[in-house]
Formats: C-alpha cells, structure tokens, sequence
C-alpha cells in the first residue's frame, strides 16, 4: 500500500509540475515564469521563443494579458516566455537598491529558465531572443552585454544601462534592435536622475555596441511609423536604433505605440 500511495504521490507531483503555462507559472527555484505559444502548436515540437522582462512593478501574469504582443510573437512562430522580476523589480547594476549588484542573480535566473523551458518545452536554445519593456528593457540591455552567446537577438524597448555601460562586455557582439519613445518622459533618451542614481543615456549604450560589434557607419530608414539608424557589420548582425513620435503606451490589449504623454 505504502509503495502504491507513494507512486500515486509521485504521479501527481509530475503532472502538477507538467500543468504550467499561459494561466499558470512554471516554478524556477524561488522563482517562475509563464509561457504561451501559437495557436496549433504540437506539444513537444521545437520552437523558438522570445523571453520577455516586464517593466517595474509588473508581472508575468501581466504579460500573459497583453494581447497584441501575444499575437505579434505568435505570428512569428514563437513562444512567449514571460520572466518575472523578484518583487516587481530587477536586480541589476547600479539600480537605486541594487547598486553594488552584478546582475549575477538575474543572468543565473534567465539561464535556469531557459534550461527547463528547452527541458519541458522542447524550447529551441539557438532560436531565442530577449525583448523587454522599460525596467526590461534595462534587463535586456546587460543580456546583451554579459549574455550575448545566449541569445540570437536583443530587443531592449523603452529602457538601458543605469547610470552608465558597463566596463566590458563579452563578445562577439549579437544582433541588437533599439526602440523608444522620442518624448519618453519616464525613461528619456538622456536619462534622468532617481534614487541616487540616474538612468544611463542610450547613445552611451548604443556607441558601446557599434565598438565591440565593429559595426559600420549608420543608413538612415523608416519601417511604418519607427524612423530608424541601421547598421551591420562583416559577422552580418545587425544594430538598429529605432525612435518613434511620443512615448511608450502599454497595456493588456496593446503593444508598444506612439501616444501624446
């Protein structure tokens, strides 16, 4: 009986630990994250994925309710991965409370995700990209930076380094696309001073990036309302800073658009 009950025990803890996804979370440590894919996706079958940071004080399960970037990621064949800071917020350096931070429990927190959504999910490991709004957007940025093998593309919106870049970054450089507000008052262009410390100006983080990618001089384009700086180099990855008019609006059924505050 003792051996019956404890299979049955076993049974159960596997399912519970298999029923995770879009509605609930997939526990990593003291941690989790969500995870939603496209309509008719076969169960197992490799998939790409983006892993998305919320912005401060946001949630995973926010993510999870904001359609539009849903559908967006789905239409490219991808799986959205929703992380989730600790409290709301990131552990990164030079943050408000978190200035003497490595960003050391952040990079090990995206590494276990990824090794248990390849694991339980059939996630491919060569077709991930890191995007995230704001405070995300921040997070993004020192992936990019201390990460960049891990990942086959960045898309930092709306957010950068605080303060400053930092000293190194590992190479090669990844590819790597830029997008803000051109009248972002939360998280402006040049930063802005909190908590004893400042946000980074993005020009600082972008010159970094076109040094240690060896990335060429800039072409100027428009992609729908993004006026954009484009630049590639002889690896053949790409740079992209992206402005549009106004500021970032984000909401359950929006992705990031232009708006008037």
């Amino acid at each position: 009986m003792i051996r019956v009950l404890s299979a049955i025990f076993a049974l159960c803890a596997a399912t519970q630990a298999l029923a995770c996804g879009e509605t609930s979370v997939c526990p990593v440590g003291e941690r989790h994250y969500q995870i939603s894919f496209p309509e008719g996706h076969e169960a197992g079958a490799p998939i790409g994925a983006l892993l998305w940071s919320h912005g401060y004080r946001g949630s995973s399960a926010g993510v999870m309710r904001n359609g539009s970037l849903k559908r967006m990621v789905h239409d490219h064949g991808l799986a959205l991965i929703a992380m989730q800071g600790v409290g709301g917020t990131w552990d990164l350096p030079l943050g408000p409370r978190t200035f003497d931070s490595t960003g050391a429990e952040e990079f090990a927190y995206f590494e276990a995700v990824i090794a248990d959504a390849a694991q339980r999910f059939a996630v491919d490991t060569d077709r991930l990209i890191a995007s995230g709004f704001s405070a995300g957007g921040m997070v993004t940025w020192y992936l990019a930076c201390k990460r960049p093998d891990s990942f086959a593309g960045f898309i930092p919106v709306s957010g950068t380094y605080w303060l400053r870049p930092p000293d190194s970054c590992e190479t090669p450089a990844a590819s790597l696309v830029h997008i803000h507000g051109d009248s972002d008052r939360t998280v402006p262009l040049n930063g802005r001073p909190i908590g004893g410390t400042k946000q980074g100006e993005v020009s600082a983080a972008l010159a970094q990036y076109v040094a240690i990618g060896a990335f060429g001089p800039a072409q100027s384009a428009r992609h729908g309302d993004l006026r954009c700086e484009e630049r590639g180099n002889a690896r053949g990855d790409i740079l992209e800073f992206c402005l549009f008019e106004g500021a970032i609006r984000f909401g359950p059924n929006t992705f990031p658009t232009g708006s008037s505050g």
